[in-house]
């Protein structure tokens, strides 16, 4: 099965880290189980866009970094290899 989305995995729990919420109040406030959060994170499932709302306004992350953190493919590898 093809993956429906690419997460840039490592960008996402840097910015979880950064805002210093915890991984089960994020699951509480987006709906879901902590399951299902890991499978959208390894991109084996696809956060939906209302999801991805959520966590820019929770994290508090400008589109850029939604970008690079949920849209890595389309930016290409020189954009997704600078930190």
């Amino acid at each position: 099965m093809a993956k429906a989305q690419n997460v840039d995995a490592e960008r996402l729990d840097k910015a979880i880290e950064k805002s210093g919420l915890r991984i089960g109040f994020i699951c509480d406030t987006l709906g879901i189980s902590r399951q299902a959060f890991d499978k959208k994170r390894k991109s084996e499932t696809a956060f939906r866009p209302a999801e991805i709302y959520v966590l820019r306004d929770l994290l508090k992350l400008d589109e850029s970094q939604v970008n690079e953190i949920f849209l890595p493919e389309m930016l290409g590898e020189s954009q997704t290899g600078a930190s």
